[in-house]
């Protein structure tokens, strides 16, 4: 068994939702949108704040520059995430960028990935937007050498059973958003926001390895 298929057994085929902006995601910029950068801190003035971590060792913005449906998870992880192989449902998020979704029909599954390039406020408009609204909020330890936190829901509202999105931080200046929704059997014994850091570790290290090629 591969790191990928340990995957599918751990999360009971689960899957992840790209609503992003539907959940309370990095949308937004409170005001502090930067022109667009090239991805290295160095070029972004006024990055990190509202409590979002500095990336000490970004990764460049052509990272983002391409289709998330073929570049954020390979056709071996789209089968660890989802259980089937399945072709992603490109989904764009206006105010944010890029996005994919891939669902699992039989077991109600998805996953959904979305390129917060939009924004060009990375991981601080995820602390200044979303953190005081979540139901759920966690920080995580980092994905791939990335600083990250779980989210869920928002505050005075009953917590989604099942569903959870991990936001990374790439770059000061640009993140990626993981959602996930678990399969209908296992959304009422499992977490969610403990599951989603290893869907969020597959696609982090995809996009290492496109940064590297």
């Amino acid at each position: 068994m591969n790191r990928w298929q340990a995957v599918v057994v751990t999360l009971g085929v689960a899957a992840l939702v790209s609503g992003c902006s539907l959940q309370g995601g990095s949308a937004g910029t409170s005001g502090k949108a930067m022109p667009a950068p090239d991805g290295h801190n160095a070029s972004v003035p006024g990055l990190p704040y509202a409590g979002a971590p500095k990336v000490n060792d970004p990764l460049p913005a052509s990272v983002l520059s391409g289709d998330p449906c073929t570049d954020a998870l390979t056709p071996d992880q789209v089968v660890a995430a989802v259980g089937i192989s399945v072709a992603g449902h490109r989904e764009d998020l206006a105010e944010i960028g890029p996005a994919c979704s891939w669902s699992n029909q039989d077991t109600g599954g998805s996953v959904g990935i979305s390129y917060t390039v939009n924004t060009h406020v990375g991981l601080s408009g995820v602390y200044a937007n979303t953190r005081p609204k979540s139901a759920v909020w966690r920080q995580i330890p980092d994905v791939q050498g990335f600083p990250a936190v779980v989210h869920a829901g928002t505050k005075g509202e009953e917590i989604p059973v099942g569903f959870c999105q991990a936001s990374i931080g790439l770059a000061d200046s640009i993140s990626i958003d993981v959602s996930l929704t678990l399969g209908e059997s296992k959304r009422s014994i499992e977490d969610a926001c403990s599951l989603v850091p290893q869907i969020a570790e597959m696609t982090v290290a995809t996009l290492k390895a496109k940064a590297g090629s």
